[in-house]
């Protein structure tokens, strides 16, 4: 659903020019409003929030989900909910309860976010429309009239926590009959005008008179929503307090119910990994740059209690990822399973694909992927759930295939877009966080990271055939690629990056950064060019490719050896990427593998590459034949592999390859493997060329490992499904294609069926296949 600007609530209210800061805290605000209708109705509410909100009418709660309205820089854009409520004849009531969001973010410092210009307290805006029982329009604006006081959350941070009071409540505040005489008047205030002046003064920077420029609009990104509830898997005294274990790593909070005494404080710190000790391992839950004074509050949700009987407290603006929660503050008789719940919770994506196979190694693989994906979407993919909370762009790129065959994100893809393309700059370049302050265009940027731009509306076009996002991305895509000719050398390469991000083992990565770099600008011109030529823009199509044909010819001039058919780095981050990006001609190609292959076994078939090479490495070497290499690669149990994570007990994928230690337990910019799984395993190749939705190409690979895999993708025409299944001295495969596509087989090399052919047209049904 469309308003135009008029429809929207742009009247801001907050309940105090005060902000928290890590030196002096503001309570989370409550804000009322009375009012009396005539009669019995239904009526429109809209709220544009600054900051997080719940709305209550009458007490009862409307809120779409959790951390509503969305997260994002508010002078790029401001969001608005839209709900429907019914109205009493009578007195009514409007509740809100604001957080701080992404409006004042003091622990986001180390981005730069403790300095943000739109920085303030949260505010809101609302509009509640109805027809009386005269058939008159009645409209109900927020203003001075509402009231506010403050609520029991003294604390709240979007990435640290919550401290909250029960002593604090106020029972019925957001209901019916509420005295709140004493409650006091909201400020009128404006995200458009803002309180620069006054953000100015408290963060030391110096006020230029700049207003913020938010645009407000309806959010169409999936609400945030309650996955499940876990119940711990054990109880572990340690030190002064008692761990739970909830037996996986996710996202969300937990729910405290105890039977407490007046004033007893507990305490909940969050954490994904254990020291040898028992102890919480907090090193990868945060940064060391004030650690003493961080780790008071970092991760950390703390509970007084009043003391009336069972209290029950779920923290309301803020979340968690982990898997281990130390609980202090408790007696030992209050460390009872009952004690705590986690909530887990992300936006609600639907699943649209999966995989299942007969090695239990690669469905943990696969069941890990997915819960990496999920606790790191909140309206956005986020780099991971406890450190940062970033938007970091090049983990999004890298999984946003393989995010497309597993759940349905296309929408919030499409919102997240808005504000990638929002926070693009004059010279047409891009952050390395989405939504940013300002931060991350010196540091954490680059092609790898830009890739973004346009990566998200080529896989929703490849796999869901949507176009609007091309359209809407236009005019960056153009600008994106002037930003590109002003950033080359005299050689035409690029190298203003960060590269291949986390190689295994660590250290500096072995691919040269002008390599990786001007290889992903390569294929960033391609795809616009592709998707220009897409939409029926021709002349854009032109100058994208004429961008990309400069990368390539100046890659071939400068980074390739021809005598060995060798990228430069001589690695195989740098062979597979110039392999799968077309850099080799086909001709070439064939050497140029043969040379990667004996960088694999020269490390006796274990991968060494970072999160570029290992989004192309196995791919690559199935191209080839070498699927069955690809499988060992990923799934044997010594260090470096995927399955080496598994064999450390692992139930989310890690950001490093690292023998003894984990930067971050839980990233899904590794996370393709499952794309591989279900694209070349069961063999679905979705739209093989890009251009037709209505096509699938079935190309499975049967390694010698597995006794049978399955895979399904549900496509715009339907569902698609691959099983194959070892008999004796055949395989028998089965289909489900939908009647209106059209779908070929190809069989790997060594494989017929049984009329003594490897390639076929084919339709739902089952097909025998055996060794030639």
């Amino acid at each position: 659903m469309h308003y135009s600007m008029t429809d929207y609530p742009r009247n801001f209210i907050k309940a105090t020019e005060d902000f928290t800061t890590f030196d002096a805290a503001v309570p989370a605000p409550y804000i009322r409003k009375r009012f009396s209708c005539d009669a019995p109705c239904t009526a429109q509410l809209k709220i544009a929030a600054c900051g997080f909100y719940e709305i209550y009418v009458n007490g009862r709660q409307y809120t779409k989900g959790r951390l509503a309205p969305y997260i994002s820089n508010p002078d790029h854009y401001i969001y608005c909910d839209v709900y429907t409520v019914p109205l009493d004849a009578g007195e009514n009531v409007i509740g809100l309860w604001l957080g701080n969001g992404f409006q004042n973010n003091p622990s986001g410092y180390i981005w730069d976010f403790d300095k943000a210009p739109f920085r303030s307290a949260p505010m809101v805006a609302l509009i509640l429309t109805y027809t009386n029982a005269a058939g008159e329009p009645v409209r109900l604006e927020s203003d001075a009239s509402f009231k506010t006081a403050p609520s029991p959350i003294l604390r709240d941070d979007y990435r640290f926590g919550e401290i909250y009071d029960a002593n604090a409540e106020i029972p019925g505040w957001n209901g019916k009959g509420f005295d709140d005489t004493a409650w006091k008047p909201v400020i009128e205030a404006s995200p458009v005008h803002g309180d620069l002046e006054h953000i100015a003064k408290a963060i030391g920077v110096t006020y230029d008179g700049l207003a913020a420029r938010g645009e407000i609009r309806i959010c169409e990104a999936e609400p945030i929503l309650v996955e499940k509830e876990l119940k711990p898997i054990r109880i572990m005294k340690e030190g002064d307090g008692y761990i739970y274990d909830f037996g996986e790593s996710n996202a969300g909070v937990c729910r405290l119910t105890v039977n407490g005494t007046p004033g007893q404080k507990i305490s909940m710190t969050h954490a994904d990994l254990l020291q040898a000790d028992g102890a919480l391992d907090m090193a990868h839950m945060w940064f060391q740059n004030y650690w003493d004074r961080d780790i008071q509050l970092a991760h950390k949700d703390i509970y007084t209690c009043k003391g009336e009987g069972t209290e029950t407290y779920t923290p309301t603006f803020t979340y968690h990822g982990f898997r281990y929660v130390k609980v202090e503050g408790i007696r030992a008789d209050q460390a009872v399973p009952e004690l705590l719940t986690y909530v887990v919770f992300h936006s609600a994506l639907k699943s649209r694909g999966g995989f299942t196979c007969s090695d239990e190694t690669v469905n943990k693989l696969q069941e890990m992927t997915r819960r990496s994906d999920l606790s790191n979407f909140h309206y956005f993919p986020t780099d991971c759930p406890q450190r940062e909370k970033n938007g970091w762009t090049a983990d999004a790129a890298l999984s946003a295939e393989q995010v497309l065959l597993n759940f349905n994100p296309e929408n919030s893809y499409r919102e997240w877009l808005r504000n990638i393309c929002k926070a693009q700059d004059n010279r047409g370049a891009l952050p390395g966080i989405v939504p940013t302050g300002g931060w991350g265009f010196v540091w954490g940027n680059g092609p790898a990271w830009d890739s973004i731009l346009v990566y998200l509306p080529y896989f929703v076009y490849v796999y869901r055939g949507e176009t609007e996002m091309i359209r809407e991305a236009a005019t960056a895509f153009m600008a994106y690629l002037q930003y590109l000719t002003t950033r080359v050398d005299a050689d035409g390469l690029m190298h203003i990056g960060l590269g291949d991000w986390c190689p295994v083992g660590g250290g500096t990565p072995k691919a040269p950064l002008e390599l990786t770099d001007s290889v992903m600008s390569m294929d960033i011109a391609n795809k616009m060019a592709f998707l220009f030529d897409a939409v029926g823009m021709k002349a854009q199509r032109d100058f994208a490719q004429s961008i990309a044909d400069g990368f390539k010819s100046a890659i071939r001039k400068h980074l390739i050896d021809y005598g060995t058919m060798t990228a430069a780095g001589n690695c195989q981050t740098s062979q597979a990427m110039c392999i799968y990006y077309g850099v080799f001609t086909p001709e070439e190609a064939q050497t140029a593998f043969a040379r990667l292959l004996e960088m694999v076994h020269a490390r006796d078939d274990h991968m060494d590459v970072g999160v570029l090479g290992g989004r192309v490495l196995f791919h690559v070497l199935t191209a080839f034949g070498y699927g069955d290499l690809a499988y060992k690669m990923i799934t044997r149990p010594d260090y470096p592999s995927y399955g080496n994570w598994v064999a450390r007990g692992a139930t989310t994928l890690w950001e490093d390859f690292m023998p003894d230690m984990v930067s971050s337990a839980n990233h899904h910019f590794w996370g393709d493997i499952s794309a591989w799984f279900i694209k070349c395993l069961a063999g679905i190749r979705f739209n093989p060329h890009g251009d037709d939705i209505t096509k699938v190409d079935i190309k499975p690979v049967f390694v010698q490992a597995l006794d049978h895999a399955e895979g399904y993708y549900e496509a715009p025409h339907g569902k698609i499904l691959s099983r194959w299944v070892r008999s004796g001295e055949t395989i028998v495969l089965t289909l489900e294609i939908p009647e209106t596509m059209r779908a070929a087989l190809y069989l790997p090399d060594g494989c017929v069926l049984e009329d003594g052919t490897a390639y076929k047209a084919v339709s739902a049904g089952q097909y025998v296949i055996r060794r030639r």
